[in-house]
């Protein structure tokens, strides 16, 4: 049986009737940037993420950027980020002439360790960037509380969280600012690049619009140095229709995470146990073996696919290699050694997830 990570054609043929219509609609309409299908679900978006405004944008990675620049951070700044996240967040940071200064993960979830924060800040740190990694919200209370007492902005990177919550509200509007990419694989994908930054603050939203419009308000005046980072709208069409399936999505996903937890409870693997089952979003569902690459190996065998997130952690790639040789990054560098994530999607068959955790279970063994 082949088992594949993800299947993103499935996604498409589930809504195909209507996105068709949609999409024909938008080619048949002559508007092909900007304009009412962009808005709309700029609208629709941010109230689905209980935030006031919506920008949308290029990519995942320009949202955290202008997030950033938005906020005036730049060049002698530092940035708290993780050192265990995909390498956008640090990449961000970096891009607008700041420092990222990495601080090491919970082993339970992942995230930020909150404990590990303050020790991290100094008079040149100016926002801290916590991560809802694998679609989990991180623990925003502590950390925003702690960049009240320090003046530091909170800008969330929730690039895999799309439709989690935090304590009974959906991430979004938490922090500062919020920023989503809609790359194809997330919960919610375009069919092509695309992202959004989501904020309570107009003036902050009305900035951001701004910054990603060439710094401009209005045509050929241009108050700022900004840079040309749309939102696609016919990917803004496509985002609107899935985004009426996404609760349906994600409590599929959380299914076949309430199955993997349940069957594959003391198998020896380390589990996802300390996230949220109902409050996640599973993106991915992450787990940890000692001796993973012979895992991998073994169910590859058997045609199930599994995707290691992430294989080198930020301050081993050769990008920042130099600045961070001698940094204690150990945490990162044991996850990065032991995490692989297993199959999971909205339309994975619950058949399917059966003969991974069997396939797992009989390696194990």
């Amino acid at each position: 049986m082949k088992v594949p990570f993800l299947d993103l054609r499935a996604s498409y043929n589930e809504i195909k009737p209507e996105l068709d219509i949609e999409v024909l609609s938008f080619l048949d309409s002559g508007q092909y940037i900007g304009g009412s299908r962009l808005e709309s679900f700029e609208s629709n978006y941010a109230h689905f993420v209980e935030a006031d405004h919506c920008v949308g944008l290029a990519n995942g990675l320009d949202a955290i950027e202008i997030s950033l620049k938005a906020l005036g951070i730049g060049v002698g700044d530092e940035v708290i980020v993780p050192s265990h996240t995909f390498i956008a967040t640090w990449l961000a940071v970096s891009n607008c002439g700041a420092v990222p200064v990495p601080v090491e993960p919970d082993l339970k979830t992942y995230s930020l360790d909150f404990t590990k924060i303050e020790s991290a800040i100094t008079r040149k740190t100016k926002a801290i960037i916590p991560v809802h990694l694998y679609g989990q919200p991180t623990d925003l209370d502590p950390i925003i509380e702690l960049s009240k007492s320090y003046n530091l902005y909170v800008i969330e990177d929730a690039a895999q969280a799309h439709g989690a919550s935090y304590k009974a509200k959906k991430i979004g509007s938490h922090g500062d600012v919020v920023a989503w990419s809609f790359y194809p694989g997330k919960n919610l994908g375009a069919f092509g690049d695309g992202g959004a930054i989501t904020t309570d603050n107009l003036d902050l939203a009305e900035k951001i619009r701004a910054l990603a419009n060439y710094g401009s308000t209005k045509k050929y005046v241009h108050d700022s140095i900004g840079v040309n980072s749309r939102l696609d709208p016919m990917q803004a069409v496509v985002l609107d229709i899935k985004l009426r399936h996404l609760e349906d999505w994600n409590n599929r996903r959380r299914k076949l995470a309430k199955k993997y937890l349940t069957e594959l409870k003391g198998t020896g693997l380390i589990l996802p146990d300390q996230f949220n089952l109902l409050d996640g979003a599973w993106h991915l569902f992450p787990v940890r073996a000692i001796g993973r690459d012979s895992l991998v190996a073994a169910l590859k065998e058997r045609e199930i696919d599994t995707i290691i997130h992430y294989p080198i952690p930020p301050h081993k790639q050769q990008a920042y290699a130099s600045n961070f040789d001698s940094r204690n990054l150990s945490l990162s560098e044991e996850v990065a050694s032991q995490l692989l994530s297993l199959p999971i999607g909205p339309h994975l068959e619950m058949d399917k997830v059966e003969f991974v955790i069997e396939n797992i279970i009989n390696y194990l063994d």
